[in-house]
């Protein structure tokens, strides 16, 4: 378990850090570009790294439903969207939402057990959790509007 918690540190430092770097491309590029540099470097790294780990395996794909394949179509809007997102909202509220999200449908599709999971039984210390998060967003956004209105009425 310890190694599972490592490794999701790490992916969350990694898409934090990914999301930096895309937003500068973007600054620079077009969404599209940015999308196609970053899927495309990606696509070649993993190939790369993928050949050099697994040789020939890395094409064994047996017993794999056909619409798993399309990941990587998900993972064009997955790019899009944050892009666009910490484009018009800035990258900490972006991503906040965007885990948020990831968390709700996590959730759903655990409990429905759908697109291959197994099913968990949905319970309330899941919900609570998530509201957690989500109410941990609006403190995050609107927390400081109070002293805000009071920094700009002072300066008027």
């Amino acid at each position: 378990m310890l190694i599972g918690l490592l490794w999701a540190l790490l992916a969350g430092s990694l898409v934090g850090l990914q999301n930096i770097f895309n937003n500068k491309v973007d600054e620079r590029a077009r969404t599209w570009t940015t999308t196609t540099l970053v899927l495309g470097l990606g696509f070649l790294a993993s190939f790369l790294i993928g050949l050099i780990v697994e040789g020939g395996n890395l094409f064994n794909w047996q017993n794999m439903q056909p619409w798993f394949w399309f990941s990587g179509v998900i993972g064009v809007g997955v790019v899009f969207c944050t892009v666009n997102g910490i484009k018009l909202l800035g990258p900490t509220y972006a991503i906040s939402i965007a885990m948020a999200a990831q968390l709700i449908f996590a959730l759903l599709w655990d409990s429905l057990g759908w697109f291959g999971l197994e099913r968990v039984p949905f319970s309330i210390k899941q919900l609570v959790g998530v509201l957690i998060v989500i109410g941990g967003i609006f403190v995050f956004k609107f927390g400081g509007l109070r002293q805000t209105r009071k920094a700009a009425a002072e300066g008027e």
